[in-house]
């Protein structure tokens, strides 16, 4: 297992230093849970980038440990930054739509993800999300990193049970 994310974590690394040759990504191996498309150079599928979680794992896990209305006290996430996503499949746009697996939509400026160090969490309190307790993927903001993070604007934007992102 180790061994295969590391692999992946190579290719995805290559990719990114190289440009990406042709605009592809590695194929994912297991069950894609991210798909992302829209203005994107990087691609595997079609017009689409699809990711499963070992792909993301392998990008790298960054912590947000924060205050959340969704959970009582300070709450400890784990997952990609949203800005090297981005980045991995040259997301050219300045809007992202968010969709959840219940169609639940919102739109996230593309410049907030540098800005404030977005995550895509797959863990929280060192546990992949479930479906049932709002993952796989949770778009997390470092709410107490800014008292205007603290509001029903980035509260919204922080969709849950993520499964795709349109870039545009």
């Amino acid at each position: 297992m180790i061994l295969k994310r590391l692999v992946i974590y190579l290719i995805l690394t290559c990719m990114m230093v190289s440009g990406a040759a042709a605009g592809s990504l590695a194929k994912p191996e297991g069950k894609p849970i991210l798909m992302i498309s829209g203005a994107i150079e990087n691609k595997n599928n079609g017009d689409t980038a699809e990711f499963d979680r070992d792909m993301l794992v392998a990008m790298g896990m960054q912590v947000t440990e924060t205050a959340n209305p969704w959970y009582n006290g300070r709450t400890r996430f784990e997952g990609v930054s949203l800005d090297k996503l981005m980045e991995t499949v040259g997301a050219k746009g300045t809007t992202v739509t968010a969709v959840a697996l219940n169609d639940y939509v919102t739109k996230i400026p593309l410049e907030d993800f540098k800005k404030f160090k977005v995550i895509l969490a797959m863990k929280r309190d060192g546990s992949f999300i479930t479906v049932r307790e709002k993952g796989p993927l949770f778009i997390i903001y470092p709410y107490d990193s800014d008292p205007q993070l603290q509001s029903q604007t980035y509260y919204t934007r922080s969709a849950w049970q993520v499964a795709k992102l349109i870039v545009e």
